[in-house]
């Protein structure tokens, strides 16, 4: 049924416009490497009352937003394939490697998932 890389993650507003530029290469190079598809989306109504809102879970601070991504596979060992050719890969190590991140790393949410629902 398919196989889904999912991350959340909080970033500055500030940083936003510089994020997008960084995700829009990530996305091309996943895509040329072999995802099915690779989605980012910014925030919009995080003031949710049903459950825990994505900020709250997150760690959101003042002036922060929250990325919800996910990158869509054929399977497990489809997305292994793909990305241990994308980490190889000169243009996404150099990207990781810049001290200029618009993003903290360590504050990332990141997991697999099996597709197990699929309406």
């Amino acid at each position: 049924m398919g196989y889904v890389d999912g991350f959340v993650l909080p970033v500055p507003k500030t940083n936003l416009q510089a994020y997008r530029r960084m995700a829009q290469k990530a996305g091309k190079l996943w895509r040329e490497h072999g995802a099915l598809d690779y989605k980012e989306c910014a925030g919009d109504d995080l003031n949710t009352k049903m459950g825990v809102p994505f900020s709250k879970n997150s760690k959101a601070k003042s002036g922060e937003t929250v990325i919800f991504a996910y990158i869509v596979f054929k399977s497990r060992a489809h997305r292994d394939r793909v990305n241990a050719k994308l980490m190889k890969d000169p243009r996404i190590t150099g990207m990781c490697a810049s001290k200029g991140m618009p993003f903290d790393a360590e504050r990332m949410a990141y997991g697999g998932f099996k597709v197990f629902v699929d309406a």
